[in-house]
């Protein structure tokens, strides 16, 4: 079974300070990836890592830049924590490798990604678990924009045909306007009801985004939290199932 599995980086990361690593939390992931009997594709998000350099240079996934130290600093900073989270897997037992997108993939002027997965792949196949990160691509007529972690882990799910995808956040699925957690989302008309309207999606760090994005996937998607990664891994169905 084909795994993707995203480690947001506000799991991975302490949001509030530039690149600074949550030991803790990552800690906790390795070991619960290194306890699981699958072969994930592992993609990580940016936290006060990407996140703070794109911020500084007003780079988004709309906003591009030109300024190379612009990109240097945004991919720098992401291949630094690609770096902590590949370590954090291969001390844990995980034969993680990374796999920086900046070098594999391109927009299109329309905005389309191309991406080049026969890396992946061959990773795959050589028993390797590759670990892939939100980062800059080059625009074409932009420079260079930003590639979110939760565009990055559909583009791979769909490449990999996987079967399953989490999303590891930092809480422990969809809340519904109660703060309860919601069960299953099955379409975008479960998404403005638990979230209280399409109007919400700003004020929920962007919850409702993923979801909407997972729905577009065959596979079965989970949001869940640290705490639910463990039970994912096992074949379990923690936090939301989205789809």
């Amino acid at each position: 079974m084909t795994t993707v599995l995203k480690l947001g980086g506000s799991v991975v990361t302490e949001k509030a300070t530039p690149e600074t690593v949550d030991e803790e939390a990552l800690q906790q992931a390795a070991a619960a990836i290194a306890a699981a009997d699958v072969q994930p594709v592992i993609v990580h998000g940016g936290g006060s890592f990407g996140h703070h350099h794109a911020a500084a240079h007003g780079v988004s996934t709309t906003e591009g830049t030109d300024d190379a130290a612009a990109v240097r600093a945004i991919t720098g900073a992401m291949r630094r924590l690609n770096d902590a989270v590949v370590g954090a897997l291969a001390d844990a037992g995980v034969p993680a490798v990374p796999l920086q997108p900046f070098a594999a993939g391109v927009r299109e002027a329309n905005d389309e990604l191309r991406f080049c997965w026969e890396p992946v792949e061959a990773m795959l196949e050589s028993g390797f678990v590759p670990v892939l990160c939100g980062d800059v691509v080059a625009h074409r007529g932009k420079g260079a924009t930003i590639l979110s972690g939760d565009e990055l882990v559909v583009a791979a799910a769909r490449a990999v045909s996987a079967e399953r995808v989490g999303v590891c956040s930092s809480v422990p699925g969809v809340y519904d306007q109660t703060e309860t957690v919601v069960d299953r989302i099955q379409s975008l008309e479960d998404i403005e009801e638990a979230l209280g309207g399409s109007d919400v999606t700003d004020v929920t760090g962007g919850m409702a985004g993923k979801v909407k994005q997972l729905l577009a996937l065959e596979a079965a998607g989970y949001i869940f939290d640290i705490d639910g990664l463990a039970a994912f891994l096992r074949g379990g169905n923690p936090g939301t199932r989205v789809g």
